[in-house]
């Protein structure tokens, strides 16, 4: 999410200008967008399929050695990272586009005319305003990857891999209701999940109070 959050921050300010192909740009980040989760998982299951799938094909064709991107303990977490990196990133940028666009003008053109220079701008005008927007998207974005489950269930089935390299606390819930029939202690994850959900927004809302003072 930290890292979905940063790339988004940075594309949203390379965009937020016009520039010749930004429309296209600005539909082709949608795409991920569009398609259904267990849809992503099982285009990802066929790209990275250790067999036939096209990246290992391409590492073939480099001579680097072929990877067992979803079938590995130590791989697997990361391949699901950047698969939730590219699915969630285009949001967060779409997001913060839409808040950069309703920032007034006038703030950081007057830092501008006092001599301050872009990171100064970001950092002590536009960053400010746009915070409140930034939190909003945090908070959709955290509570949406806190309950992440279609795409680890896609790719790696229901009990997130052999290790339990991939297991949420989603996937934690499924498996105590589904395989063991701990319905008591389901409830309980799933009660523990909320209140972290509580914690963060509470945490957000007044970071944004802080900034805003």
């Amino acid at each position: 999410m930290v890292i979905e959050t940063v790339f988004g921050l940075a594309l949203a300010m390379l965009m937020r200008k016009a520039f010749r192909g930004s429309r296209i740009v600005r539909t082709v980040l949608v795409i991920p967008l569009l398609a259904t989760p267990v849809a992503i998982g099982i285009l990802w299951l066929l790209i990275l399929d250790p067999t036939n799938g096209i990246a290992n094909h391409l590492l073939s064709a480099l001579g680097l050695p072929r990877l067992e991107f979803l079938g590995s303990s130590s791989q697997s977490l990361p391949t699901l990272m950047g698969i939730d990196i590219w699915q969630w990133t285009p949001m967060m940028t779409l997001l913060l586009l839409a808040g950069l666009s309703t920032l007034p003008t006038e703030p950081e053109e007057a830092a501008q005319v006092d001599g301050a220079n872009a990171w100064q701008r970001f950092r002590h005008v536009i960053l400010p305003l746009l915070w409140p927007t930034l939190a909003a998207a945090i908070v959709l974005r955290s509570v949406d990857a806190l309950k992440t489950f279609d795409i680890i269930y896609a790719t790696k089935g229901p009990g997130g891999g052999s290790d339990f390299e991939a297991e949420t606390l989603n996937i934690y819930a499924y498996g105590l209701t589904f395989d063991y029939q701990e319905y008591g202690l389901a409830a309980s994850v799933l009660v523990l999940f909320t209140l972290v959900i509580v914690g963060v927004v509470v945490i957000l809302r007044r970071g944004g109070r802080r900034e805003s003072a």
